[in-house]
C-alpha cells in the first residue's frame, strides 16, 4: 500500500499513499485501501496523542464506519484531527482506570469533497507487565 506519514502539526494527522498500488480495475482507489488508511491514520492520531502524554498503551480498533461518497482518483490522503474535548477524557480516563475508549473521525478529501468519511472507536488498554 505504500502508507506514510504526510504531516502531523500535533494536533491533525495527514497519512498519505499513493493510488497506483491502490488501484482498481475502475482506475480509482480501492474501497479495501480506503478503509485502512482511514483505520491506520486514526490508530497513528491515538498513539501520537498518548505518546505526547507521556502514555503508552495497546491499541484496538473496536467499531468503524465508513461512507464512500467520492471516487477517489488520486492520491489517497486521510486527515484525522482528534476532538479536544473527545481526546482529554479518554485520556483522563485512561490515566484513572487504564482503560480509555476513544471516537475518532477522519476523512479523504478530493478537491473540497468529503470523498470517504471514516469514524472509529478505539480502545486503549494499559500494557500488562
Amino acid at each position: 500500500m505504500s502508507i506514510g506519514i504526510d504531516s502531523y502539526d500535533g494536533r491533525t494527522l495527514t497519512v498519505r499513499a499513493p493510488l497506483p498500488p491502490n488501484r482498481n480495475l475502475h482506475g480509482t482507489a480501492f474501497a479495501g485501501s480506503l478503509f485502512s488508511v482511514c483505520v491506520l491514520t486514526a490508530w497513528g492520531a491515538t498513539w501520537l496523542a498518548f505518546r505526547e502524554q507521556g502514555l503508552s498503551g495497546l491499541i484496538m480498533v473496536t467499531d468503524s464506519q465508513v461512507q464512500y461518497r467520492k471516487a477517489v482518483t488520486g492520491d489517497l490522503v486521510c486527515h484525522c484531527t482528534p476532538d479536544a474535548g473527545t481526546l482529554g477524557a479518554g485520556l483522563e480516563q485512561f490515566r484513572s482506570t487504564g482503560r480509555a475508549s476513544l471516537s475518532l473521525a477522519c476523512t479523504i478529501d478530493v478537491g473540497d469533497k468529503c470523498a470517504v468519511a471514516f469514524t472509529g472507536t478505539y480502545l486503549v488498554r494499559a500494557e500488562l507487565h
